[in-house]
């Protein structure tokens, strides 16, 4: 059985006040990391951000607002299909204030990505290694 599942989709990204446009969302799972999915935006082949999401919290973000601090997420419907919106803070600007970004992504793809990440741990079954975890710790000194 694969460990990894990948999806590469379109999503609309928000920033500030501008009208939304289209960048590449890459999703990604590790069994190895069964709690987390990691999630890079990319546009004309430069990154523009990596994000590490609690993979039960996207799950939840699909039917009610969840989350606090960087990383919020909530269903929003726009006419004919349903989105997930996900509000990510970043680093403070020179301002004071913090960088803002807002990324809609269709959630029958979000939904999709989730099932295959299930065919891969089951909700309820992660694992956690805390010895193979303090072991890298003490390797790192």
């Amino acid at each position: 059985m694969n460990s990894v599942v990948h999806k590469t989709l379109v999503v609309q990204l928000q920033a500030g006040d501008a009208d939304r446009f289209p960048v590449l969302a890459h999703f990604a799972y590790e069994a190895a990391d069964p709690f987390a999915l990691t999630v890079v935006f990319s546009h004309d082949g430069r990154v523009l951000a990596r994000w590490t999401l609690d993979r039960e919290m996207v799950g939840e973000g699909l039917a009610r607002p969840v989350g606090v601090g960087d990383v919020r997420l909530c269903p929003e419907s726009r006419g004919m299909w349903d989105e997930l919106r996900i509000e990510l803070l970043g680093d403070a600007r020179p301002d004071g204030e913090r960088h803002h970004a807002v990324v809609f992504v269709w959630a029958a793809a979000v939904e999709a990505f989730l099932r295959e990440t299930h065919t891969v741990v089951r909700p309820g079954e992660e694992e956690v290694r805390v010895d193979d975890f303090l072991a890298e710790l003490m390797a790192e000194g």
